[in-house]
């Protein structure tokens, strides 16, 4: 009888070894994340995979920028996108291989995104840090998701709740080349679908004196949040550039954006319609202070400016070169349309007599901090109206 041969016993012990290290060994892809606050407890230099939501930029131990970025080497995770908390926040090295793809000067619409970065938990400005960075990934929620974000109300911080830092590449400009600088600064924004405007325009226009109201536009009238819809005295979404002055609808983009998206009364919102702005006419029987002829609609005093502002604000933002229609100021009534909005003299008079109030920078900063993320320049600046178009 013949004996089969015994099997290598070297062999066998390499294959045994090999099968060991493969199930021992997890590969990067296999690594669960965790949570920021998990990883501020953890700082032994080991390494992890860390899930969290880009907040801004560390410049300094308790010190974090939301814009204005001035490089490209940091950013702060914490566990909810609207964390103030710097205790509360992982600071996370940009080493130079990922800079491009991952810093914040070069990249501003991250902040919001949802990302997992791996590599050692160790301090950072001498803070609870991730180091040496060998990987960072989207994870789940891009810059310009449609998943709102939480509808928490912002602080204002002094000086209007921004750093003119965000406004570094427009200062000293005017005429075109503060437009086009402008339209820079605040093109990468974070865009809502028409559905989420609904709850967004609950807390952007939320009455000061009664969170259960919001103010609506023309009429300046408190009503019921959940009065929202389409019978007569309900309030709706007023686009204050007429959606059809553009054809741009009420899809994601500008008609969507509620920088010139607010609270009208339903009937109030039909009979202005998509007239362009101008002085004089009839009086609005159901928004007192308000007048319209044929072609034209003048709001009452408080939100003359306001009105002005949403305009010159569509006008900066959308240039035509990303995909949305050219949208342009001028002084003409009937537009009807034509991507152009007027009375532009009447409007820049308006933005002088009625300068921004408390309650319009409070609305700019809820968009900026919960929102879209951008700004209205012309709530900040109510001067550069007339450097561009003046």
């Amino acid at each position: 009888m013949r004996l089969r041969p015994l099997l290598n016993p070297l062999a066998v012990v390499v294959s045994v070894i090999a099968v060991a290290a493969a199930l021992l060994i997890p590969t990067a892809a296999a690594a669960t994340p965790i949570t920021v606050a998990q990883a501020v407890g953890q700082q032994n230099g080991a390494s992890a995979t860390v899930r969290g939501y880009v907040v801004g930029q560390p410049t300094a131990t308790s010190t974090v920028v939301r814009s204005g970025f001035p490089s490209d080497y940091a950013l702060a995770l914490a566990d909810s996108p609207t964390q103030t908390s710097t205790s509360q926040m992982l600071y996370v090295q940009v080493t130079s291989a990922f800079r491009a793809q991952w810093g914040l000067r070069t990249n501003p619409g991250l902040l919001g995104a949802r990302i997992d970065v791996t590599g050692p938990l160790s301090a950072y400005f001498s803070h609870a840090g991730l180091t040496s960075p060998t990987s960072f990934a989207n994870a789940g929620t891009s810059p310009t998701s449609t998943t709102t974000r939480p509808t928490t109300t912002s602080t204002t911080a002094p000086g209007g709740g921004y750093d003119d830092t965000y406004y570094r590449n427009a200062l000293g400009k005017t005429g075109t080349s503060l437009k086009t600088a402008l339209n820079g600064i605040i093109r990468t924004n974070t865009k809502l679908s028409y559905d989420q405007v609904w709850e967004a325009l609950k807390v952007t226009d939320q009455d000061p004196g009664n969170s259960a109201n919001v103010i609506l536009l023309y009429t300046g009238r408190s009503q019921s949040k959940s009065t929202n819809g389409g019978d007569p005295d309900d309030w709706n979404r007023e686009h204050v550039w007429a959606k059809s002055h553009g054809d741009f609808g009420t899809a994601t983009g500008p008609g969507t954006d509620i920088h010139h998206l607010r609270p009208t009364d339903v009937s109030v919102n039909a009979e202005r319609g998509n007239k362009d702005f101008d002085l004089g006419g009839s009086a609005v029987g159901e928004a007192p202070g308000n007048y319209t002829d044929a072609d034209s609609w003048e709001p009452r005093n408080a939100v003359k400016g306001d009105v002005a502002r949403m305009l010159f604000y569509m006008a900066v933002r959308y240039e035509g070169d990303d995909g949305y229609p050219n949208l342009e100021m001028n002084n003409n009534v009937n537009n009807g349309t034509a991507p152009y909005h007027g009375r532009l003299s009447v409007l820049l008079q308006w933005n002088a007599q009625d300068p921004p109030d408390a309650f319009e920078k409070r609305r700019n900063q809820v968009i900026y901090d919960n929102y879209q993320h951008n700004r209205n320049p012309f709530v900040d600046h109510p001067e550069w109206a007339a450097s561009i178009w003046g």
